[in-house]
């Protein structure tokens, strides 16, 4: 299964900016690239904070933006986002029974399941997952024991190294992660946003997981500072590849770069 993944797109109302930066124009050329290069993909996940402050205006942009796209969407939900607004213009949107937007989806091949989680506590910047999401989430695991999961969700539910986030992460993380370390059919992977910076790594249990980088605007690396500074950073999205392998997760950020040498074929051996 191929699957892309764009995450904190921070759209504003049109016309306005964001950091100086306008964040409809970079989405779209991401969302371009991808439909030039990844038509042949299953599916597009965006991991939250769609729009930077909930505005229905926000969410009707991004809604024309994916008219066109050729693959099946799931839109997830961070902390900048806000539940109505969003479910007005994408009343299609997925949702447990207590209305959060948390969904799972099984693989053709039947040996894998997505879940899509929501953390977002509105009023508040760090995650939450309150007893009714954990509950869905027990119930989703247990009805599918035997098939390997792919956690897909805004906040990060393991270290970061970002001090600027030492307050605001997912303040309930334990809690998911003790659901799925408990997990008998084991956890594939997990891909998220929030930190705006890339980072890749596997936990003292052997769960994997990769942030992917800010659409928008990205942090400075500077990881002991509390305010470090936004930067525009290279436009980009991953590209993930689950089968039999494995799975495998390609930064795609060099598609707006200027190139400065050709290459050539390696023969080998």
């Amino acid at each position: 299964m191929k699957i892309v993944q764009i995450t904190d797109t921070h759209l504003v109302p049109p016309g306005e900016r964001m950091h100086t930066l306008d964040p409809a124009a970079r989405l779209q050329k991401v969302l371009d690239h991808v439909r030039t290069t990844c038509a042949d993909a299953d599916l597009l996940v965006f991991t939250g904070d769609l729009a930077h402050d909930g505005a229905e205006s926000a969410y009707l942009a991004l809604k024309r933006m994916l008219l066109d796209i050729p693959l099946p969407v799931k839109l997830l939900l961070g902390n900048h986002d806000k539940r109505l607004p969003f479910l007005r213009v994408f009343p299609e949107t997925a949702v447990d029974e207590a209305g959060f937007v948390q969904s799972f989806l099984d693989t053709e091949e039947g040996k894998d399941r997505l879940i899509f989680l929501d953390s977002l506590e509105e009023g508040q910047t760090g995650g939450r997952y309150c007893t009714a999401r954990s509950e869905w989430l027990r119930q989703t695991l247990a009805s599918a024991p035997n098939r390997a999961v792919t956690v897909f969700i805004h906040h990060p539910p393991v270290p970061h190294g970002m001090r600027h986030f030492d307050n605001i992460g997912f303040h309930d993380a334990e809690e998911v992660m003790a659901l799925l370390r408990a997990h008998p059919g084991g956890i594939r992977h997990m891909f998220f946003g929030h930190i705006h910076i890339p980072l890749t790594g596997v936990t003292r249990d052997g769960i994997g997981f990769t942030a992917g980088r800010g659409c928008n605007h990205q942090f400075v690396q500077e990881f002991d500072n509390p305010a470090p500074p936004w930067a525009a950073g290279p436009l980009n999205y991953t590209i993930i590849t689950i089968n039999d392998a494995g799975v495998f997760a390609h930064g795609c950020d060099l598609f707006d770069v200027v190139p400065v040498a050709p290459s050539r074929a390696c023969a080998g051996p």
